[in-house]
This record gives structure tokens, C-alpha cells and sequence, in this order.
């Protein structure tokens, strides 16, 4: 919707379109759901894929707006405006630890072995554990859902080992716990908001920044970086969340609508994001970026000081820690 600019519209012709022939004059409810990620990102696809289901289902009881590419704010100014009520629905990912710190979990590397353990700790550890925290705190959470597998890009030299991080300028999210990966790592880390990083690599503020793939490849990221190294040093989950105070303004068939397809989009997201990893790798690639993998091994064994830190300054960290790793083997 807010890709209309693009095409030439002016500001006038552009919202009379909206009006006229986007949204349903007779629905009752209009809810924004927004999102950081460019078209194209997992987040973005699955953001869109759960809208068009919901207003599929909803009829003109309600309609869903989506928003993507930071329209509505970076993902701290997203969850804060959530918590408040003055947003309806985020797709917040590493910035849900700010808000309970367990989710810091999802930030320790090389915790989650593939998606069907992800899928694992979803029933046995985000519903009953977690997800009750965040709604406390103002964010329900609707789903589980996927940012991605993770990997460096940098301007300076292949990442073969963490010693070759040792003094690059590299940019990660609002996360405590992957600034203190990193820092273990021996980078210089620093967050900054997703929609600021295309120019802080091309004017070398930073000298890299790891994100998924398609993250990658929808930002652009490889028109100013390098080296690409496939390090798979976290996978994120995406945990998309509905206000509290206008979720419960919601008739139930509303309410219900967003739980259900919230909940039930799991399997197909991660059908989606497996196909575009190898995909967009390839594209990455073929777009003149050097590729190599990193030593798994060197990586994780750098590792444990942050799980040891995880364990010791967030209550029950240990125990959640102990129960993640269990679930690899399934559930």
C-alpha cells in the first residue's frame, strides 16, 4: 500500500486510492500492523501473509493495514506505541528481551538447532513460559514466526574465526545479548535501527553487520559489503504481538481471527523462509559478494561466557537454558 509513492502518485491521488478502493468503508475496526523489514524479508512476507488472512476471515468487521520498511517507527518506537495502544500489532524480534529480559534466550549462539527444535521451544517454553510475560507488560504475543539464520558481512576481511572480528565496526540490533556475543567475539558491536544500517556500511560508520540472508539481500546490504561468511551464529525468532489495550477492544469473532491465524502461520513461515535461505544466498553470491563458511567449532567454543552471563543475571536463565537444549533432540 505505502509503496504507492513509487509509481508516480501524488499525495492527493494516492489517498483517495487508499480510500476508495483499499479499505472497506462499512468496516468498523481499522488496525495498522507494521513491520521494519523491506518487502521481500521473511518478516515482511509473513507479516503480509497473516494480513490477508485475517481480513480474508474478518470480512468488514475489521481491516488490517500492513506497513513495512519502518513506516511506523523503528522496532523499539513499534513496541513501545504497542504497550501504550497507540499501535495495534509489531513484529518485534531481538528487542523482546528489553521488555522480559528471558527472551534474551533467542540471542544466545548457536542455541537453536534447526526449525523443528524452534518449533519445539515454541510449545514448551514460549507459550507457557514467556509469552504470558509480555502480555504483563502490555505486548500478546500472536504467533511465532521467523527473522532468521544469521551471518556476517564486513568490509574488512573474511570471518573465519572470532579472532578475525577483532576490531571491526559491526552493527547489530537492540539487544543486549548479542552486543555481549559479539564483544565476547572480540568486535566492536553497536545497535542501530535496521533502516539506518544501508548507509552506516556505505559511508563506513560501521565496517559490517550480520542479519539473515534475505535481510541481507532486501536491504541492499551487498551493494556496499564485501565479504559474506556463512556463520549461522543465531537463529531469531520473529514474535509478532497485538497491543493488550486494543486487542481487548476487539469484537471475540475479531480476537479470534488474529489468535488462531497468528498461531497457525508457524508451518508455512518456516516452509517459506527455508525455500529463500539457499535462494538468496545464491543471489548474494552471483551479485559479487565473496562467500566462505566460518569454523562452527571456533565460534562455539567462544561462546559459553555469554551462556555462563545469561545464566547467572537473568532469573531462571539456567533452567531456561537446560530446557532449550533439551528440546533438540524434539518434543
Amino acid at each position: 500500500m505505502m509503496r504507492r509513492s513509487a509509481y508516480g502518485l501524488s499525495l492527493a491521488t494516492a489517498a483517495a486510492f487508499f480510500f476508495t478502493t483499499t479499505v472497506p468503508a462499512e468496516a468498523t475496526i481499522q488496525i495498522q500492523a507494521g513491520t521494519t523489514n523491506q518487502p521481500g524479508a521473511v518478516q515482511a512476507i509473513s507479516l503480509e501473509e497473516f494480513v490477508n488472512r485475517v481480513n480474508a476471515r474478518v470480512g468488514d468487521a475489521a481491516h488490517i493495514e500492513f506497513f513495512h520498511s519502518s513506516q511506523l517507527g523503528s522496532d523499539e518506537e513499534m513496541l513501545q506505541k504497542v504497550r501504550l495502544g497507540t499501535q495495534d500489532i509489531s513484529q518485534p524480534s531481538t528487542i523482546m528481551s528489553s521488555l522480559v529480559p528471558e527472551f534474551g534466550l533467542f540471542d544466545l549462539p548457536y542455541l537453536v538447532a534447526d526449525r523443528e527444535h524452534m518449533r519445539c521451544i515454541t510449545e514448551h517454553i514460549v507459550w507457557p513460559m514467556l509469552a504470558p510475560k509480555a502480555e504483563a507488560r502490555g505486548a500478546k504475543i500472536i504467533g511465532v514466526w521467523e527473522n532468521g539464520i544469521r551471518h556476517i558481512t564486513n568490509n574488512v576481511r573474511p570471518i573465519v574465526t572470532p579472532e578475525d572480528l577483532r576490531g571491526i565496526k559491526l552493527r547489530t540490533p537492540q539487544g543486549v545479548w548479542r552486543v555481549r556475543m559479539f564483544e565476547a567475539y572480540g568486535a566492536n558491536p553497536t545497535p542501530l535501527a535496521f533502516s539506518e544500517v544501508f548507509v552506516a556500511l556505505q559511508t563506513g560508520v560501521m565496517d559490517g553487520q550480520e542479519n539473515p540472508y534475505v535481510n541481507i539481500y532486501s536491504g541492499r546490504f551487498q551493494e556496499v559489503q564485501r565479504y559474506l561468511t556463512e556463520t549461522r551464529h543465531v537463529y531469531t525468532p520473529s514474535f509478532p504481538v497485538v497491543s493488550v489495550r486494543r486487542f481487548n477492544s476487539y469484537p471475540a469473532e475479531v480476537q479470534e481471527a488474529i489468535l488462531e491465524e497468528g498461531r497457525n502461520l508457524q508451518p508455512w513461515v518456516f516452509e517459506v523462509a527455508a525455500r529463500l535461505e539457499e535462494e538468496v544466498r545464491d543471489k548474494l553470491i552471483a551479485a559479487g559478494m565473496e562467500f566462505n563458511y566460518a569454523d562452527r567449532d571456533a565460534f562455539v567454543a567462544a561462546s559459553q561466557p555469554v551462556y555462563d552471563r545469561f545464566a547467572s543475571e537473568v532469573p531462571g536463565g539456567r533452567e531456561l537454558i537446560d530446557k532449550a537444549l533439551a528440546l533438540a533432540d524434539g518434543c
